[in-house]
C-alpha cells in the first residue's frame, strides 16, 4: 500500500476514532486498507443513502457501515450512545471510525455529534491522522473527554497539528460549530 501505519490497538473494548482530515474520496479506501491489513473491526457511520440501495447497503453493512440519517436532530447521538450502551452491558467489541467534518469539502469545523456521543456513551476517543504528506496514518493517540469543549478540541488540535490530507486547501478547522447551523449552511464557499 506504500503507507505507514502506526497503531498498537485499542486500550479499551469500546470508543470512537475520529478520522482527520477528511479531504477526498480516496480517504475511505486507504481507511478500509488500515482496517483489513490490521483485523480491525472498526464500524462507521455513512450517511442513509449509501444504504438505500439492495447490493451497496448490503455491501456498506458488509464493510462495517452504520446507516445514519444526519437530518434528525439528535437522532444520530442517542442511537449511536444506545448501541454503545448494548454493548458494553452484552461485553461486544465496538470502535466506530468517523469524520467529524461529515463531508469532504472545507466547513467552518467540526460537527459535534462524535463529541457528544463520546460524551455521553463514556468511551474514549482515538485520533487518527491521515497524512498524504508524509502517506501514514497514525492511530496512537487517545484520549478521554474532560467535558470542557475549548480544552478537549485543543488537545485535539495539537496531535492533528501538522497533517495533510489529500487536498489540504479542503481540511476545515479543528473547532465544533453550532449544531443549529444547517449543513446547506456549512460549505464555506
Amino acid at each position: 500500500m506504500g503507507w505507514q501505519v502506526k497503531f498498537d490497538g485499542f486500550p479499551t473494548m469500546q470508543g470512537i476514532a475520529v478520522v482527520y482530515p477528511h479531504t477526498s474520496n480516496w480517504d475511505f479506501p486507504v481507511m478500509l486498507m488500515m482496517k483489513w491489513a490490521y483485523g480491525i473491526p472498526v464500524m462507521f457511520w455513512g450517511k442513509d443513502s449509501l444504504f438505500k440501495w439492495p447490493l451497496i447497503g448490503s455491501w456498506m453493512r458488509w464493510l462495517g457501515g452504520i446507516p445514519v440519517k444526519r437530518t434528525v436532530a439528535g437522532g444520530v447521538v442517542g442511537q449511536a450512545v444506545k448501541i454503545f450502551e448494548e454493548h458494553k452491558q452484552a461485553g461486544r467489541y465496538l470502535w466506530l471510525g468517523l469524520s467529524p467534518e461529515g463531508t469532504r469539502k472545507r466547513i467552518p469545523g467540526w460537527r459535534s455529534g462524535f463529541y457528544l456521543t463520546a460524551s455521553k456513551a463514556k468511551v474514549p476517543l482515538c485520533i487518527v491522522t491521515l497524512d498524504y504528506a508524509k502517506r501514514e496514518i497514525s492511530a496512537v493517540d487517545f484520549m478521554d473527554l474532560s467535558g470542557d469543549q475549548k480544552q478537549d478540541m485543543a488537545q485535539i488540535e495539537a496531535i492533528c497539528q501538522g497533517v495533510k490530507g489529500l487536498h489540504p486547501e479542503l481540511a476545515s478547522p479543528i473547532q465544533l460549530i453550532d449544531p443549529k447551523i444547517s449543513r446547506q449552511d456549512l460549505v464555506v464557499k
